[in-house]
Order: structure tokens, then C-alpha cells, then sequence
């Protein structure tokens, strides 16, 4: 009795929290309503308890908790993060708390509610991802509320079987943690992802736990020196500050250990410092932060290339700061942050701390659109595949000639910026500049980078493409333009890579696919011995298709050879050149030239042409 009765009181101190919390930003009305909304699901899980035995209700009130103080939520996801559970979990029906509440309040919790089906479309946990997505398309709070339901499901795990643990904290690494970090809920996601790793790899959560505690003895005093050093380089100029050195969590550091293939103690920027200033009335935020962006290079060797400035360009999730590296006086790089309390503040709220419609409505917009684009063009499992590839994924941003910023997920190549100016640019894109140097399309793209696209009508995208891009846009009209192409009526062996007019001999697969072989290829050989019932008679006849060919040419050295074997293929036969590699030994060149031709025959009167110069001794075809 006595445990009960020291429940009672805790429940009724956590609860009453929440609504001192949301006092100060909440009518006396809707306070009233809170309070119900509390009684209601503590009346409502009584019966109920958590495994690690407390009222279950101790639950919801730290998810309400959490929507309130760490998200700043309205009262109505407050009320929603009280009855959370209540229709999923007890007798309770949606149209009651409708009736009491309200109709917001019933979308909801209805939002949040698992809903039971005889069959799902998917898996049951996927069809409730989808379900929380399509709902974002109309409001973001029923995430913001199931993301502080996550959370503190994540910080009570421990109480789980292990493979529980497993599973939640599996759902948490692939769908919670990086949706937190597109919301711009830094300190969400971050925790996120550190509670999960903790559950998932256990040993190596802490192994880097204990490395980083010693890293943090190790270094504290230099450390606390630099940090001395900042704060009073920027006092005598009269900047006031708060310098802090944080060190990044166990999962940042593993996820760059795997990333650089460094060991613990060869990764660099384990810590970084952070400095937050205020900002007086009247005084611009940038002005301030490259005021002591100049001070402390003034004092400090600056690292060439080590800025990187969230200020101009936020990343996509809103998140700003300018980063710089500067040389602390015992001899490494520092990693230091310059924000303001405007911009912390932000980090640690996301997209509701702005409170603007258009801001949060322009990210509604695209994630809208985008889950409207893969519910298209696909089903099942696939669909989650390519909402998160595709949206989760941290992102940059480029530029086009005149300024326009493009924002594509990391790794993108000029293609994915290609197709997110338009599926004609992507489909006809022949090469690119990247900050005005010629570039291929195939080439990666960095943060900040001005990319200017050139096309060719005879430009079209090949299977090869889909190795290049990550963006799911590009893949989609890649895929779409492969699937609208004539099924071709075979294909040619990768080994012996056979062309036209040579004798060839075709295999029909179990899938039904034709295979052309050279007569004396290896594989042809194999297959023959052991697959003969599946040979197939072929005419392969040349036609408009380009095959592609490389031939080795020797000569002796002498001025002029490498433009007559130009002007030969070139200007004589009119073909491309698309690669020539030549070196020089002992006055013998040897040479690779790579062009198409449409047939054996062809080729051979390539081959004949190149003999006719002067000084050339061998010309042979290089085996595929």
C-alpha cells in the first residue's frame, strides 16, 4: 500500500509538471482540458503496468512531458501525447475522446493509434510507418508526438527481453532517428541514434563509451586551455560568449570510424567546441558570427578549406552554424562551431521552432510530392526502401549558373542534380561544369558546388547511369526510360564480347534470354559441353548499333604518329575516338584506341587503314 501510495504521488507530481510547463503558452481553458485528458488515461491504464512494474500510466505522462518541455508542442498534442495508448490499449473508443476533446485532438491520437488488419499490405510495422507518412502530408504534430513516444520507449529499453531490444532499436536506427533529423530535432535524433546503438551492438557502444571517458581525461586540461583561450580572445573584443567542448556520442564516433577506416585514436575531430553568442537587438546574426570568425583567425592558424557556412546555406533540415578549424596552440586542428542561441535553440526544437507556416509548409509540400512520386511507381517493402533512401538521407546543396539552390541527398553525382532540374535535362545530359571546369556527368558533387549541365539530343540514359545516381527522382525516370526501350533480342557474353559478321553461337538462358557467344569463347565452350539442347542457330547481322572495340597499335617512334593515326580514324574512316592511351619505350609506341564500329567487317578495314601508316608495325584487336 504504501508503494502504491508513493506512486500516486509521483504520478501526480510528473503530471502536474506538464501542465506547469505548458502555463505560460496555454489559455486557462485548454489548461482545464489537459488536466481531463491526464485523468481520463490515468483512469484508463490503472489496471495496467510497464515491465519494469511501474503504473503504465507513468508512460504517457513522460510522453506528454516530452512534447511539451523538449518539443515545445501545442496543448492539443500534449492532450494527444496523454491518450496516446488509450484507444489502442483500453475500452476506450476514438468517438469518446472526440466528443470530450475535440476533433484535432481525435485525428491525432488517431494517427498514433495501430491499426489491426486481417492483412496488411505490407509488413504490420511498415503499414504503420506509412500510415504516420501519409498523415505527415497533412500535419507534422502526430510524428512529433509518436517521436517523443519513441524516445522514451528508447530511454526505458532496458527493461525489454533482448530481442525486443533488437527489434525496437532496429525500427529506431531505420525509420525514427533519421525522420528526426530531417525535422531538424538535432538533440531527438542524436539520442536516437545513440540508445539504439547501445541496444543493437551493446560491446562497441562500451568499448567507444570507455575510449571516449579516457580520451576525455587525457585531453581535459589542454582542452579547457583552448576553450580558456577562446572565451578571452573574444572577451578582449569585447564579444561575449559561452564556450563549451563537447564530445560527440558513441555512435557519431563509430559511424566516422567506419566511414575514414580509422581506429579510435586516429579519428580526427572527436570533439568539436562550440560557441554561442547572443545577439543584441538591432545586430545581425551573420555580422556577428564573421566578427568572431575574424577575431579568432587572428589569433589562431586557420585550416585552408575548413569552413564550412550553415549560416548563408542551411542544410536542408534547417540546422545553422558556421565551422571553422583552427590550430590550438598544443599543435591539432579544432573543430569549432560559431552559433547563436537563436540557431542552438533551433537545433534542438527543428522545424517547430520557427512556428512559420511557410516554412513548415514548404517541407510538407516536398515530402508530399515525394511520397506521392514512390507510391507510384511502387509496392510493399519497396516503398519504405525508397522513401528513406530517398528523404532520410543528410543532404547538400548546389547552385545553378544564375544562383538557384538544388537540394540533393549526399553522394550525388551531376546527374541526380540533372534530373531535379528536369526529366529532359537528365535524360539528354551529355557533360557538365562543375565550378566552371569541364566535368563528366558521372562526377560526384560537394556542398556548394555551381554545376552548369550541357545536352545533346543523341544523349540517352544508359543502364550505367543507375550505378551513379542516389536520388530517387533520377533513378525513377532512368528506370522508367529502360522500361519504355524494345526488349533487345539478345545479349552479348561479357566475356568474349562478340560483333557482328564473327561466328557466334546463341544459348537461350532458363530465362528465356539469348546469349551470343564467340565460337571459340571459353564459356561458349563450357556451356556447349554441358547445356548443348540449348543452342540456338543465330544471324547476327549488323545494323545502326555501335559496338564498341579497342585495338593495340606498335610503332616506331617518330614525329607526326600520333596525328596520322588520328587523322586516319578520324578524318579517312570518320569515326569517334573515345579513349587513346599511348606510351613510348625504347623508341617502340605502343597504343590503345578505343572507338565502335557496326561490324567484323568494318573492323577489319580499320585495322588495314591503320597498318597503312607509315612506321606502324601491329595492329591487333584487344581480347574483351
Amino acid at each position: 500500500m504504501a508503494m502504491d501510495m508513493d506512486y500516486d504521488k509521483i504520478i501526480e507530481e510528473r503530471a502536474q509538471h506538464v501542465i506547469d510547463v505548458m502555463a505560460p503558452r496555454t489559455a486557462d481553458a485548454d489548461l482545464v482540458r489537459l488536466r481531463d485528458a491526464f485523468e481520463l488515461a490515468r483512469e484508463a491504464h490503472a489496471p495496467q503496468v510497464r515491465k519494469t512494474g511501474e503504473p503504465y500510466i507513468l508512460h504517457p505522462i513522460a510522453v506528454a512531458n516530452i512534447a511539451a518541455e523538449e518539443l515545445h508542442l501545442d496543448v492539443n498534442s500534449v492532450i494527444a501525447a496523454f491518450l496516446h495508448d488509450v484507444v489502442e490499449d483500453t475500452p476506450h473508443p476514438l468517438e469518446e475522446l472526440q466528443s470530450r476533446f475535440g476533433d484535432d485532438v481525435a485525428f491525432l491520437v488517431n494517427v498514433l493509434t495501430k491499426k489491426e488488419k486481417k492483412n496488411y499490405d505490407m509488413s504490420k510495422q511498415v503499414d504503420n510507418f506509412k500510415q504516420m507518412l501519409n498523415a505527415m502530408q497533412r500535419d507534422i504534430r502526430p510524428i512529433m508526438v509518436k517521436l517523443a513516444d519513441r524516445l522514451h520507449n528508447m530511454r526505458t529499453l532496458s527493461s525489454m527481453r533482448p530481442d525486443k531490444q533488437m527489434k525496437i532499436a532496429g525500427e529506431t536506427d531505420y525509420f525514427y532517428a533519421p525522420l528526426a533529423n530531417r525535422l531538424g530535432l538535432y538533440h531527438v535524433k542524436t539520442e536516437l541514434e545513440n540508445l539504439s546503438f547501445r541496444f543493437r551492438c551493446p560491446h562497441e557502444f562500451e568499448e567507444i563509451s570507455n575510449l571516449i571517458e579516457e580520451d576525455k581525461r587525457q585531453q581535459e586540461e589542454r582542452l579547457e586551455r583552448f576553450r580558456i583561450q577562446l572565451e578571452a580572445t573574444l572577451a578582449e573584443a569585447g564579444i561575449s560568449v559561452k564556450v563549451a567542448v563537447e564530445y560527440r556520442e558513441p555512435y557519431s564516433v563509430w559511424r566516422k570510424m567506419h566511414k575514414f577506416g580509422d581506429d579510435f585514436n586516429h579519428l580526427k575531430y572527436r570533439h568539436f567546441t562550440d560557441i554561442i553568442y547572443t545577439t543584441p537587438e538591432g545586430e545581425d546574426e551573420k555580422d556577428i558570427a564573421l566578427r568572431i570568425y575574424s577575431v579568432l583567425t587572428d589569433r589562431f592558424k586557420e585550416k585552408p578549406g575548413g569552413i564550412s557556412n550553415y549560416i548563408d546555406s542551411p542544410k536542408e533540415n534547417g540546422y545553422q552554424s558556421f565551422h571553422v578549424k583552427l590550430l590550438a596552440d598544443f599543435g591539432r586542428w579544432q573543430e569549432v562551431h560559431i552559433s547563436s542561441e537563436r540557431m542552438t535553440r533551433n537545433s534542438r526544437l527543428g522545424y517547430q521552432a520557427e512556428r512559420s507556416q511557410d516554412y513548415i509548409g514548404r517541407w510538407v509540400d516536398k515530402f508530399r510530392g515525394v511520397l506521392r512520386e514512390i507510391g507510384e511507381h511502387s509496392e510493399g517493402i519497396d516503398f519504405m526502401e525508397k522513401v528513406t533512401s530517398s528523404f532520410y538521407n543528410d543532404d547538400i546543396m548546389v547552385f545553378t549558373p544564375k544562383g538557384k539552390a538544388v537540394v540533393l541527398p549526399q553522394k550525388s553525382s551531376v546527374l541526380d542534380f540533372a534530373y531535379e532540374i528536369s526529366s529532359e535535362v537528365g535524360d539528354h545530359a551529355k557533360y557538365a561544369r562543375i565550378n566552371g571546369f569541364l566535368s563528366s556527368i558521372k562526377a560526384p558533387l560537394r556542398r556548394g558546388d555551381v554545376v552548369e549541365i550541357f545536352t545533346s539530343p543523341t544523349s540517352h540514359p544508359v543502364e550505367e547511369w543507375l550505378n551513379t545516381v542516389v536520388s530517387y527522382k533520377a533513378k525513377n525516370a532512368i528506370e522508367s526510360y529502360l522500361d519504355s526501350l524494345p526488349m533487345p533480342k539478345f545479349k552479348r557474353c561479357d566475356c568474349c564480347r562478340p560483333i557482328p559478321g564473327e561466328e557466334v553461337v546463341g544459348f537461350r538462358g532458363k530465362d528465356g534470354i539469348l546469349t551470343l557467344h564467340k565460337r571459340d569463347c571459353p564459356i561458349a565452350i563450357r556451356l556447349a559441353s554441358q547445356f548443348g539442347d540449348d543452342i540456338v542457330s543465330v544471324e547476327f547481322e549488323p545494323d545502326d548499333t555501335l559496338y564498341p572495340v579497342t585495338v593495340t597499335v606498335k610503332a616506331v617512334d617518330r614525329h607526326h604518329l600520333f596525328l596520322d593515326i588520328v587523322d586516319c580514324i578520324s578524318n579517312k574512316l570518320n569515326l569517334n575516338i573515345d579513349s587513346y592511351n599511348s606510351t613510348c619505350q625504347d623508341s617502340i609506341v605502343t597504343s590503345q584506341l578505343s572507338f565502335g564500329v557496326h561490324s567484323y567487317s568494318e573492323l577489319q578495314k580499320i585495322i588495314s587503314h591503320i597498318y597503312g601508316i607509315k612506321d606502324v608495325d601491329e595492329v591487333k584487336r584487344k581480347p574483351e
